[in-house]
């Protein structure tokens, strides 16, 4: 199994848990999918899109954080209250 499958395997394990509504579990996927893009394009020589993918990550990770802190108080609900 290549870093690529495994890659996509964790990319699609993440869209699993986003059609879950498990926004948690599917952050911490597409995190370790990152590391591993990232890997794979420094690998190709591809330094552009490593800094791109792990700007990406970065910001994925910070909203890890935000989410397992409780700071997140958005809703795909629409209330009236918003």
């Amino acid at each position: 199994m290549t870093p690529a499958m495994i890659g996509g395997i964790l990319l699609m394990t993440g869209a699993w848990f986003v059609f879950k509504g498990d926004i948690f579990k599917s952050v911490m996927f597409y995190t370790v999918a990152d590391f591993i893009w990232v890997t794979l394009a420094i690998l190709a020589g591809d330094y552009i899109g490593a800094t791109m993918i792990a700007i990406g990550g970065v910001l994925g990770f910070l909203a890890f954080i935000k989410m397992h802190k409780g700071e997140f108080n958005k809703t795909l609900r629409k209330t009236d209250d918003v």
